[in-house]
């Protein structure tokens, strides 16, 4: 199914796909993409027969190649103010998503398309892919969260080197830096190693993925007891609740895990 041109939505099983699709503008960032892209994430977190979601790009070229420029010119300051903001509400949402987003790279992730990947839960790049932020030879500076989420995922030497410079990234550096933790992959091998991915997370408990999720966005800006004790809370009632009673029950009888849709969504409590 499709809700939007630029973006289609595809769900198999426990999996939803999306493909953004603007194969003529390289799958640009325009404020249609960025506003389906946000409302197809929101929606998969809040059905609980979804428990991941793939996202790429159309065509063999691009995964995204970043804003779309034509949209950005002419603005004023009050505008592109606007604009940035609404961009990175659009990322930050996926990033603390509670249901995994995993980036299928398949050609160029540049400018927003490489801060796309950065706020997805983790990317699968193909040998192709070419990951950078060049907005400082436009004149530009990243805007949907570069700035902030690079130097936490390679340093800020290393971010700042990439930025400044505009320097590409290719798949084996960008393994080897640590942006992805998959291997790169032939490009006729992404579409399947990406759903493999997504559809091993869809095999495991439902609550404790999502509670994994939940505990990695209270800890990542947080001091270490405050994230400790977020772990603890939701730790306690894993331990506690009927879908450890299967996982366990399931390890202790040699049998594969069946676990049930969750009804709602983890709460803590202290």
């Amino acid at each position: 199914m499709s809700t939007s041109d630029a973006l289609l939505v595809d769900r198999a099983g426990a999996v939803t796909t999306l493909t953004i699709n603007r194969p003529e503008a390289h799958n640009a960032l325009n404020t249609e993409v960025l506003a389906a892209l946000r409302a197809a994430v929101l929606e998969a977190e809040a059905d609980p027969a979804v428990r991941a979601v793939v996202v790429t790009g159309a065509g063999k070229k691009a995964f995204c190649a970043g804003a779309d420029l034509k949209e950005l010119a002419g603005m004023g300051p009050d505008r592109a103010h606007e604009k940035m903001r609404s961009g990175q509400r659009a990322l930050r949402d996926i990033e603390r998503a509670a249901v995994p987003v995993i980036a299928a790279v398949n050609g160029v992730a540049l400018g927003g398309g490489f801060e796309l990947v950065l706020a997805s839960t983790f990317s699968v790049l193909s040998t192709r892919a070419s990951l950078g932020l060049p907005e400082s030879g436009l004149g530009l500076i990243p805007g949907y969260g570069g700035t902030q989420r690079l130097p936490r995922a390679v340093g800020s030497p290393t971010a700042a080197y990439l930025m400044l410079t505009g320097t590409r990234l290719d798949a084996d550096r960008a393994h080897r830096l640590g942006l992805t933790p998959v291997p790169p992959v032939e490009p006729e091998d992404l579409a399947a190693t990406a759903k493999a991915l997504a559809e091993k997370i869809a095999a495991q408990g439902p609550l404790a993925v999502r509670s994994i999720l939940t505990a990695l966005e209270a800890g990542r800006d947080a001091p270490l007891d405050a994230g400790l004790q977020h772990e603890t809370a939701l730790a306690a009632l894993a331990v506690s609740g009927a879908e450890s009673d299967e996982g366990v029950g399931a390890f202790l009888e040699r049998r594969p895990a069946v676990f049930a849709a969750p009804t709602n969504a983890p709460e803590e409590s202290t």
